[in-house]
């Protein structure tokens, strides 16, 4: 029978706001798409994040109409959309594979999804005032976490060197890594001082030093820095394999942060793992403020990678209005709690 495909939109509201150097989100949207054949369901999120999503774009909802009336047609492309429009194809790639699986909310069953085992996360710390920040860290420390990602970028350097240098004194590196996000807030000038003064913190990473698009200063400063730096957004919007690897070339970074709902799906973020395992490239994936929906998918994906770094993967915890689900936080580790109930989705 032939699939058929609908939408319902879902307004995320935060509990505060979710502050990062490209500005505070204090709500997003997210679309579910819905797809049947007559014995099956599926469903997939569409998550759209202003200002970094490639598909950001007026006119997103039409477009995923569009795609719909396609589906309903029997004529799309999965691998085209992914490409076009990185959160669709995301939504609908994991829609098909819940379809297929004919399982509710499990896309890859393995022994994530039978709750006998988690994935070690980092604890996410994000920017606000300075005493925000010191709670945020104390409460993933006492939490468990080993691994601490800071957003900095924001409230100053030197005030956020100084919160960094006050864990480390606590924390030698062999009890706490520490991972930093600039979210390309630094220039090409002032990143180099900035990256010495990590290392002498034992920062073990950071992503993105300065803003996506300039690769030849991103591989200078790869060439010469005394940490590791990963690349995020600097893969959003490259979607064909030759320009992957083109840009792994170029630049060259130690690490490379993949999000499945910024990058089109599953198979466009291996692609890029395939391309970066055979430059000696490291990698680790992480959601993006999807709903327990994605984030569902993105974490079952992750686990049957079997990578040993920490993930960036959150609980869905800053959203007033997330959809219940049986992921759940013990310590450092995320799980699928079996005997937890998925919620109802408003509309569907």
């Amino acid at each position: 029978m032939r699939l058929k495909a609908k939408i319902n939109k879902h307004k995320l509201i935060f509990n505060e706001p979710a502050l990062t150097s490209r500005g505070a989100y204090t709500e997003k949207d997210s679309w579910f798409i819905v797809l049947t054949d007559g014995q099956s369901t599926g469903i997939g999120e569409c998550p759209l994040l202003k200002g970094l999503s490639a598909d950001d774009s007026p006119g997103f909802e039409e477009k995923l109409l569009n795609i719909c009336r396609q589906i309903n047609e029997g004529e799309f492309s999965l691998e085209s959309i992914s490409r076009s429009f990185p959160a669709i194809g995301f939504g609908l790639e994991s829609a098909l594979i819940e379809l297929k699986n004919n399982n509710e909310h499990i896309l890859f069953p393995s022994e994530f999804t039978q709750g006998k085992a988690g994935i070690v996360t980092n604890g996410l710390i994000w920017m606000g005032k300075e005493e925000y920040l010191r709670k945020q860290i104390g409460e993933k420390i006492d939490s468990g976490f080993t691994c601490l990602k800071l957003k900095i970028g924001s409230i100053g350097w030197e005030t956020e060197r100084s919160i960094i240098s006050e864990i480390r004194k606590q924390f030698p590196a062999n009890e706490l890594t520490i991972r930093v996000d600039a979210n390309g807030a630094f220039s090409p000038e002032t990143a180099p001082k900035i990256l010495n003064e990590l290392a002498e913190l034992n920062v073990h990473s950071i992503e993105q030093p300065i803003k996506a698009g300039q690769w030849q200063a991103l591989a200078s400063l790869c060439a010469s820095t005394p940490i590791p730096i990963a690349l995020d957004e600097e893969l959003i919007g490259i979607a064909e394999k030759i320009e992957k690897q083109k840009l792994l070339e170029i630049i060259h970074p130690k690490y490379i942060i993949l999000k499945p709902s910024l990058l089109g799906g599953f198979s466009a973020s291996e692609e890029w793992i395939t391309i970066a395992e055979k430059l000696n490239i490291g990698w680790w994936a992480t959601s993006a403020l999807e709903s327990n929906v994605g984030l569902n998918a993105i974490a079952q994906w992750t686990f049957t990678k079997q990578n040993t770094l920490p993930q960036g993967l959150g609980t869905g915890l800053l959203f007033v209005n997330n959809i219940p689900s049986p992921l759940t936080m013990v310590g450092e580790k995320l799980y699928y709690d079996t005997s937890k109930k998925w919620g109802k989705i408003k509309g569907l």
